[in-house]
């Protein structure tokens, strides 16, 4: 039944359904890194909400336009047409994401540099996204009806979403140091059972 209605709903409203759904689940992906790195202490929701405004003012409409405008362009699932959809995704639109993420979010912190984040960390995101993304897009461009894509890069940006927010406020944007802060918190985790 409610599978039923989101689908009814996608198809009736695409931009909206897809542009909450997006957004909701780019503010899910923060609150889990936040629940998961500031365990035993409150979730800052107000960074949350900031992750939601710059996920649904710009990111899900970007993401619902831009994927519409790859399709028009090139249009089909042919492996040609995929793979000019992948490599332009990632050489434009990527980029455009990656620096409106951190741009966006400087503005809402009130930070007196908004560029600063994207001069540290704009090509370590880059790099890390270029071993994600195209792999969801290609899958994504395949199999995905067009008016469920934005939905289906939300879903995957859950993932990606913890990551750059684990990056936009202590990480320098490699999955290096995301993996090493994941390590260096199982061994906190294992000294303290030990000490139990």
């Amino acid at each position: 039944m409610v599978g039923g209605l989101l689908r009814g709903g996608m198809r009736r409203f695409p931009w909206l359904c897809n542009v909450l759904l997006y957004g909701g689940l780019f503010a899910a992906g923060d609150a889990a890194q936040q629940l998961w790195r500031r365990r035993g202490q409150p979730p800052d929701w107000a960074q949350t909400r900031r992750v939601a405004l710059v996920a649904l003012a710009f990111h899900g409409n970007f993401s619902y336009v831009w994927l519409r405008a790859l399709e028009r362009a090139l249009p089909g699932r042919r492996p040609p047409a995929v793979l000019g959809k992948v490599l332009c995704d990632q050489l434009l639109g990527a980029p455009v994401a990656v620096l409106a993420f951190y741009t966006g979010m400087s503005i809402l912190q009130k930070k007196e540099d908004i560029f600063s984040d994207c001069r540290k960390k704009f090509w370590n995101t880059y790099k890390t996204g270029l071993m994600y993304w195209p792999f969801v897009q290609l899958s994504n461009f395949i199999f995905v009806p067009v008016y469920l894509r934005t939905a289906y890069t939300g879903l995957c940006g859950f993932l990606w979403a913890a990551f750059i927010c684990f990056s936009q406020q202590s990480g320098d944007g490699t999955a290096k140091s995301a993996l090493m802060w994941l390590k260096r918190e199982e061994v906190n985790a294992d000294e303290d059972s030990s000490e139990k």
